[in-house]
Parts: C-alpha cells; sequence; structure tokens
C-alpha cells in the first residue's frame, strides 16, 4: 500500500470517529487542506462517496461505514507492527549479525562477545566468520569488522588497530637451525606459507625494503589454510612463520616466539568495525560497536609496542650462540 493511501485511510477513520475532517486533520497533525486533499484522493480512488457533508457536520455513507468496518482493524494492526518495530529498535535484546574475518580476528572477537553478553544477556550473537568480503546488505549485517578498506558503499567505519606482520620462531627452532640475519637468508629456511581460504591462493610474505612495501618469496616447508594450525608449527619450532601481530603477541611475551628481522616488520593496514547508519541502527548495534571502539581502538593486547620488540630483539644474539654451538659440537 502506497503511503498517500495509509494517509488517505487514516484521515477517512479519524474523520468518521471524530465526525470532523477539521478535528480529524488536528488529531493527524496535518493541515486542513491535506486532510480534505487525502479524503477526496481516497473517494476518487474508490470511485465512491464516503461522507455525507453539511457545513456543520458530515456522516458516514453506507459505503463509507461498510469501508469502515473492513479497514479499521486492519490499520489498527499495521499501526501495532509499526510501534513494535520502532521499539524493537530501542530494546538491547534480540538478535545481532555479527561478521569478521575468521584469520587473526577469532580470538579477539569472542572476548568482545563474551563481554557484551555479560552486560545484555537478551542479546542473541549471530556470527558469521569468514575470509571473503561479503555482502553485508544480502548477509544482514548489523556489526562488521574488516581488515583493510569498506566492503560496501554506505557502511561507516571506525579505525581500530594495526596489522603488523611478526618474522616470528621458536627458541627450539633457532637453536636447530640458526638465526636469519637478513631477508635474503631466508631462502635457506623452513617457512611456513599461508593459503587463503577464499582464494585458494599462497598469501605471500610482506615485508618493509627501503621504505616500501614488497612481497618476499619463501620456500613453503608448510602450507595451511588455518592460521592456528600454522601457529602451532612455528610455536613447536618446526618452522618460521609470518604471523599477524595480534597473533603472535602473547608467545612474544612469554618467550615461546622470537620476532626476528624487525626492521623489515611491516604495519600493511589496519582493522576496522563498520556499521550502517546511526539512526537507523538497533540501540544494541550501536552498543556494540561503542564496546567494539572502546576495548578495541589501539588495543596494547593485540599489537606488540616497540620496547617489547627491542626486549626480543635483544634475545637474538644468544639464540644464534647457541646455535653455532650446537653445530660446533
Amino acid at each position: 500500500m502506497a503511503i498517500n493511501e495509509i494517509r488517505s485511510v487514516s484521515t477517512f477513520i479519524k474523520a468518521a470517529e471524530l465526525g470532523s475532517l477539521r478535528r480529524a486533520a488536528l488529531e493527524l497533525n496535518i493541515s486542513p487542506q491535506a486532510a480534505s486533499k487525502a479524503l477526496a484522493q481516497l473517494e476518487k480512488h474508490l470511485e465512491v462517496r464516503l461522507f455525507h457533508r453539511t457545513t456543520r457536520v458530515m456522516s458516514l455513507t453506507d459505503a463509507g461505514q461498510r469501508l469502515l468496518e473492513d479497514v479499521e482493524p486492519a490499520l489498527l494492526g499495521v499501526q501495532r507492527a509499526l510501534q513494535k518495530a520502532r521499539t524493537t529498535r530501542d530494546e538491547f535484546a534480540g538478535p545481532l549479525r555479527i561478521a569478521g574475518p575468521r584469520t587473526t580476528f577469532q580470538p579477539i572477537l569472542w572476548s568482545l562477545i563474551d563481554e557484551f553478553c555479560e552486560r545484555y544477556p537478551g542479546i542473541q550473537p549471530d556470527v558469521l566468520l569468514e575470509d571473503r568480503v561479503g555482502n553485508w546488505v544480502e548477509d544482514r549485517v548489523d556489526v562488521g569488522f574488516r581488515l583493510g578498506p569498506s566492503p560496501d558503499d554506505g557502511v561507516i567505519a571506525r579505525r581500530l588497530f594495526p596489522l603488523q606482520l611478526v618474522v616470528c620462531g621458536a627458541p627450539a627452532y633457532f637453536e636447530r637451525y640458526g638465526v636469519p640475519d637478513s631477508l635474503a637468508a631466508l631462502s635457506t629456511h623452513r617457512c611456513s606459507v599461508f593459503r587463503h581460504p577464499a582464494t585458494g591462493r599462497l598469501a605471500p610474505w610482506h615485508v618493509k625494503l627501503d621504505g616500501h612495501l614488497v612481497e618476499q618469496p619463501v620456500v613453503p616447508a608448510i602450507i595451511s589454510n588455518d592460521e592456528v594450525l600454522e601457529l602451532h608449527a612455528v610455536v613447536a619450532g618446526k618452522v618460521l612463520g609470518q604471523l599477524a601481530g595480534s597473533t603472535a603477541a602473547p608467545y612474544i611475551r612469554t618467550g615461546q616466539l622470537v620476532p626476528i628481522l624487525l626492521d623489515h616488520m611491516p604495519d600493511i593496514a589496519s582493522y576496522f568495525v563498520y556499521f550502517g547508519s546511526r539512526k537507523s541502527q538497533p540501540a544494541r548495534a550501536r552498543a556494540f560497536v561503542d564496546l567494539a571502539v572502546e576495548r578495541l581502538t589501539d588495543c596494547p593486547q593485540c599489537t606488540l609496542t616497540s620496547k617489547e620488540l627491542a626486549r626480543a630483539k635483544k634475545l637474538l644474539p644468544s639464540l644464534a650462540r647457541s646455535f653455532k654451538s650446537q653445530t660446533n659440537q
């Protein structure tokens, strides 16, 4: 039903209820001229006269009475549905559809969802994790997370934290295979390579060279499309890996992994949270965005500071000496 027909029917019902078109206009917060036009449009559309009119009163015709009996319950139902939709928008309950990348972001997103659900137990998160950039309108996404530029027009983005790419290995690896002291030395080392789940392509390592971002060729000893498996292989000392800073940080802080080639470590992109217009957003979506911005903007748990990297770098000489002593035995 077109909006002018809804206005016409609303005007008709209110005029029948109050017995006055002027009072109906006042009740509906429209001008008397607009009310008269709406009623005239309805009568023209139906090709029937709905009211007997005099200068002082108006009363329903037989056709008008039958129409009133038919449409009044239906219009009340529409009005209740509209009010329910308006109320739902402001509720802190119901489904919340969240999209984000599967790779690197799962543990970060879970801690955020966990805290949010503790605050608002009536929310039902509906989480879609995949590395492809989908159509968020078709997928009915309320809040999304992505690495890099916006996946769709018409959404608002807030930057959260940078993606660090850290080349690292376990102390056990360096004791067995040595510490590469240059990018060229990587060609003789065992490296892990990530296969992008969405495209099936091998993701090249990226490094900073002379201030530019370049691809660094490596010979893969292990290939995987799962970041957790790749992480296990690196922590076990089987391979070197180039891991996201948010993934590697906890292991670097405990000494299970040691970053190398830090002069070539790039910050190639940032994570963003995306959402639609705040005016039309459900309150629960607005609250989740606010929590994401509060917790993840330049999140210290997700990035390694220069002090942490410098401290880890001091371990490299002792690891190199350990490798030399092993080979000399």
